[in-house]
């Protein structure tokens, strides 16, 4: 031995010392500002644990299987050293190791697993040099931590979260000597791999733990005959974001100078986990309903056709298991077929049944615009051996004998969605869906899906108008517009939608009813090129803005987060703020290595007054609670009255909806946030099409004519906010500086000294109020002149 030591003197070893300050590879976390897991990246699962964390019956398993001398040797075992080399001298090879931990520790530090007689004597080496360094209770913290244990895990606790989905401390002795077993040849003996190896392993683990007398007889019968129950856990998801985990992964690689996927960086997203459970599933929802008010498209695939033999159920869950699965859409095989009911073979729920009344919907799609007629039976929908598409649908059933939870018939939708909620304060983006689902396609609809916006565009329009001296009561006329364009040789015939018009109408009124010619006339008034500058100050990149009147109808195309971030200029009383969704990244040991600056940095500004930001908000509310009284016949409804339901008179918004209805959009605003919601096809060529009401549902709020921001897009946006706003108290109107409330005639928008439902109190900027009363007005209407 001595001739070894002084024969490898001569190469250079490792400084052990190193192992102080080592840092174990470990994954990139992305957790939600309330500390939900979002994502993990990296090729090694590891989660560090220090030594008091290590469950007891381990260490017991490790040394009994591993290294049962190991408090007593000084990084060697002499008997296992002669052990072996009696091996080589007989078999001519290197076939039995002799490895203690601390042997195991150096081989896994500092060399590699070749079976050399040279490397042998540097393990030998290195691990004395350790255990003059370490304690034992360090070495065994490092090789818990370190060690290879299969299927990209390294250190135990990561393997318990691997093969079981558990916390290390909480595994039984049984799983415990079954990873125990591991490290002797971890890629074939876990218990994914080959579970009959992983359980011979486990009962020699458990059989030495039993002969080292650190189980009992009675422990040791339980816990071999104990069923092993283990297949690959994935990361533990608490929080499904995929499209905002992707931006935060794609910000790290550019902005952090080190290997992000093995540092072990966390990184905290401003993201809330309870809206985007709610954005979630109300955008997902709603883009079910529209795909399935439009009809069925059929089968995915036919696995067998009617007089042929069907699939065992063997070889249905083998089919099924190369089928993946699309957040709620599971696939499934029809095996039965009744008058009124279907049965079908779900991938990892086996047989379930559909009722009628969870597949009644399935008329047969014929075009966007056109479904076939209702079925009258499930054989009108589906036939044996079709493979399907099917999710399971909670039932707010006030029957306690009727199920909670039912399985309907579905299909993964050919339109597509986005939505986003920022907090308008200070720019923190809350909840984000880039699309339907991130397998299927990774494109973030939210970031970089540029659509025309519609009639989302008017109220930065009229934003534009009342900086220029227009006021809420200003009447511009509701009248068609002719007008005969040169260069093109044609007319161009602006029109509203629905094409009805009102004559001379208030400002409020032509926002909230979305009047498709006020908002031209308005621009004609401001300018075209002082309102495209004027746009400029949302955010808005003036080349992404059209050149032409069609500017004021919505023909510029943006994305959704551009769209949200204009709109909380609204709800913020007039700032700038970009918008953002990191807060802070802490490195591997708590260390702070990037933090979010205060919202008063250079990413805010005053962009338009508050008093600007508080009128537009005026009309905005107006597009969801109109305004007049019904008793006396003056009440009408803005184009989003559809919110009026969420029963609340702090909200407000605006629909947007594109030629051929390319296009839905819904924004708005509620105290603390903002969102936006888009359907659309990614096709730009598809419009949304139309559908008709479908006499098999008999739910009275049926979706139904032509698809519309109102229609479309809408409902996710109400859905969402019924769960953001469940516990946020009504807020009062605030009233800023310089703003007053004078009553005004509701038909000249002059005052009036009048108290009936001729008359209603509007807002105005200190100045801008009229002058004179309706009944000395003999002046020619304002809204001829342009």
């Amino acid at each position: 031995m001595i001739g070894f030591f002084y024969y490898f003197k001569k190469i250079e070893l490792p400084n052990v010392a190193i192992l102080r300050n080592v840092k174990l590879q470990t994954p990139m976390k992305i957790f939600s500002q309330d500390g939900k897991l979002i994502a993990q990246f990296g090729e090694k699962r590891r989660i560090p644990i220090s030594y008091d964390e290590i469950p007891e019956p381990l260490i017991n398993a490790l040394i009994a299987t591993e290294d049962t001398r190991f408090y007593e040797h000084f990084g060697i075992d002499p008997i296992g050293i002669i052990r072996a080399a009696i091996v080589v001298a007989l078999s001519g090879s290197p076939k039995q190791g002799a490895s203690t931990i601390t042997q195991q520790l150096a081989r896994n530090f500092f060399l590699s697993n070749e079976k050399k007689f040279s490397r042998k004597i540097k393990e030998i080496l290195i691990a004395l040099c350790i255990e003059q360094v370490f304690s034992k209770e360090e070495i065994i913290e490092l090789y818990v931590n370190k060690i290879f244990l299969g299927q990209r895990t390294y250190g135990f606790a990561a393997a318990a979260q691997t093969y079981f989905g558990k916390d290390l401390q909480k595994l039984s002795l049984s799983e415990i000597a079954t990873l125990a077993g591991i490290p002797k040849a971890p890629s074939t003996m876990n218990p994914i791999y080959s579970l009959k190896r992983a359980i011979d392993r486990r009962n020699l683990v458990l059989s030495r733990m039993l002969k080292e007398k650190y189980i009992t007889q009675k422990e040791y019968y339980s816990a071999s005959h104990e069923i092993i129950k283990s297949y690959y856990h994935s990361s533990s998801i608490e929080l499904h974001a995929p499209y905002i985990a992707e931006l935060v992964r794609s910000w790290v690689i550019k902005n952090l100078d080190e290997d992000v996927y093995t540092s072990g960086i966390s990184i905290y997203t401003t993201i809330d986990s309870n809206l985007q459970k709610a954005a979630n599933q109300a955008t997902i929802d709603n883009l079910f309903s529209y795909d399935e008010r439009h009809g069925y498209r059929g089968p995915e695939k036919i696995f067998w056709k009617e007089n042929h033999d069907p699939l065992t159920q063997k070889e249905m869950k083998e089919k099924l298991s190369r089928i993946p699965t699309y957040g709620q859409l599971i696939p499934a095989i029809v095996t039965k077929v009744d008058f009124k009911s279907a049965t079908v073979f779900v991938k990892c729920n086996g047989e379930q049944i559909i009722n009628w009344n969870d597949m009644s919907w399935a008329r047969r799609f014929l075009s966007d615009d056109v479904q076939g007629i209702e079925p009258t039976s499930a054989r009108d929908i589906l036939t044996k051996g079709e493979q399907v598409w099917v999710r399971k649908i909670q039932k707010n059933e006030s029957d306690k004998n009727k199920p909670n939870t039912v399985w309907a018939l579905s299909q993964i939708p050919n339109a597509n969605t986005a939505f986003v909620a920022m907090n308008p304060k200070n720019g923190a983006v809350l909840s984000l869906v880039g699309g339907f689902n991130f397998l299927i396609n990774k494109f973030n609809r939210v970031t970089q899906s540029v659509r025309q916006v519609g009639s989302s565009m008017k109220p930065f329009i009229y934003s534009a108008a009342i900086d220029h001296g227009m006021t809420l009561a200003s009447l511009i006329n509701d009248a068609p517009i002719n007008q005969w364009d040169k260069t093109l040789g044609i007319a161009w015939r602006p029109k509203n939608s629905p094409a009805s018009y009102s004559g001379p109408t208030r400002l409020r009124v032509g926002l909230a009813k979305s009047k498709n010619v006020m908002a031209v006339r308005l621009l004609r008034k401001v300018g075209l090129d002082k309102t495209r500058q004027y746009l400029t100050r949302f955010g808005f990149n003036k080349n992404a803005l059209a050149n032409s009147e069609t500017i004021a109808l919505g023909s510029s195309s943006l994305t959704p987060l551009e769209m949200v971030t204009g709109y909380s200029i609204f709800a913020n009383g007039g700032f700038y703020i970009k918008p953002f969704f990191i807060d802070k990244v802490e490195g591997q040991y708590g260390e702070i290595k990037f933090r979010r600056r205060n919202s008063n940095d250079k990413y805010t500004f005053q962009v338009i007054s508050e008093q600007t930001a508080f009128l537009v908000r005026e009309m905005l509310y107006s597009n969801i609670w109109g305004g007049g009284d019904w008793l006396n016949n003056t009440g009408w409804n803005g184009t989003g009255w559809r919110a009026q339901k969420l029963q609340r008179h702090d909200i407000g918004g605006k629909t947007g909806t594109t030629n051929e209805s390319k296009d839905a959009w819904y924004h708005g605003y509620a105290p603390g946030i903002v969102a936006t919601a888009w359907v659309g096809f990614d096709n730009h060529n598809r419009d949304l099409g139309r559908t008709q009401l479908n006499k098999n549902l008999k739910n009275k709020n049926q979706i139904s004519g032509s698809e519309t921001g109102a229609k479309t897009a809408q409902t996710a946006w109400i859905d969402f906010m019924r769960v953001a706003l469940k516990h946020e108290p009504i807020r009062k109107k605030h009233i800023p500086p310089n703003i007053v409330r004078v009553r005004i005639d509701r038909s000249s928008g002059l005052l009036t000294d009048k108290f009936d439902e001729s008359s209603m109190f509007e807002y105005f900027i200190r100045g801008s109020e009229p002058k004179e009363y309706v009944h000395n007005s003999i002046t020619d209407s304002i809204y001829n002149s342009f």
